[in-house]
């Protein structure tokens, strides 16, 4: 009897140990997640916060620079949102990714007004994939003329920084209208963008990949394995070094620039909100 005894005292010590180890266990990943998240936190509002300044403090000049202000209030106003609901660290970078967004759009006003630019920006998501304009070009499009541009014209006053909307590549230039607007509200391409985008890029020599690429997501390949789209609009890597988007980030808000009739699939989306709250820096960023 006495030998039986001993074996439960043993029998439940272990047990007891193990629960507690166990317990230890998960209490440090918990803090460790933790950690993560606040950390993505800091550098998203880190960046919100400089987006903000810029935003507040200045004024477009002409058609081009104010139009990529207001796109970069808009970016603001999304991230903020973004960043006020965020519980994961993917959420938090998703905020990020917005905020660096809005800060290529300043960037863009900040160079038409002829003013300094600022330090260089972490690239967007997707960004080095999507390529560049490099010619002008115009095209007619289901009853609209759509013209792209390597530099802002009167033509061309919508900028877009490069990068992934709703999955799928977007080439960095400046353009009669904001033809990627309602799948960065939506998060789904219309069915007539693929010949679209086939009419406006082919053969061009800043965008190494075709319609059929676009409209599968693929991109030039080259960094879409990195791309975090698919998670609603891209997330961003470390904060002054290296890229991660949403732009996401995907992302998400914008104007309708819908004259396109069906959809298909695409997988972003997002909201307003916010208001700037905080203090002028500047162009520090």
């Amino acid at each position: 009897m006495g030998a039986l005894i001993l074996i439960a005292i043993v029998v439940v010590g272990a047990v007891v140990v193990a629960s507690l180890s166990q317990r230890r266990s998960n209490a440090a990943l918990d803090q460790r997640q933790n950690n993560q998240l606040e950390d993505a936190v800091a550098d998203a509002r880190r960046w919100i916060e400089r987006l903000g300044s810029q935003v507040l403090s200045l004024s477009g000049t002409d058609t081009a620079s104010t139009q990529a202000l207001a796109d970069a209030s808009e970016r603001y106003n999304a991230a903020s949102s973004q960043i006020s609901t965020a519980n994961t660290p993917a959420q938090a970078k998703l905020a990020r990714e917005s905020a660096l967004e809005g800060l290529h759009y300043v960037n863009a006003a900040r160079e038409i007004m002829g003013l300094p630019a600022g330090p260089a920006l972490p690239p967007l998501e997707g960004q080095k994939s999507a390529g560049s304009v490099t010619e002008a070009r115009t095209i007619e499009h289901e009853g609209h003329t759509i013209a792209a541009s390597p530099h802002a014209t009167p033509e061309t006053p919508n900028y877009y920084p490069g990068g992934r909307v709703a999955g799928r590549p977007v080439p960095a230039g400046w353009y009669s209208e904001p033809w990627w607007q309602t799948a960065l509200r939506t998060g789904a391409w219309t069915v007539g963008s693929m010949f679209l985008f086939s009419a406006l890029f082919n053969g061009m020599s800043g965008v190494n990949y075709d319609a059929a690429a676009f409209e599968s997501g693929a991109g030039s390949g080259e960094d879409f394995g990195g791309d975090l789209g698919d998670q609603g609009g891209g997330l961003g890597a470390d904060a002054g070094e290296a890229p991660d988007t949403g732009m996401d980030a995907g992302a998400d808000g914008g104007e309708d620039g819908g004259f396109f009739g069906g959809l298909f699939g695409g997988d972003s989306g997002g909201d307003d909100g916010g208001f700037f709250d905080g203090g002028f820096d500047g162009f520090d960023f």
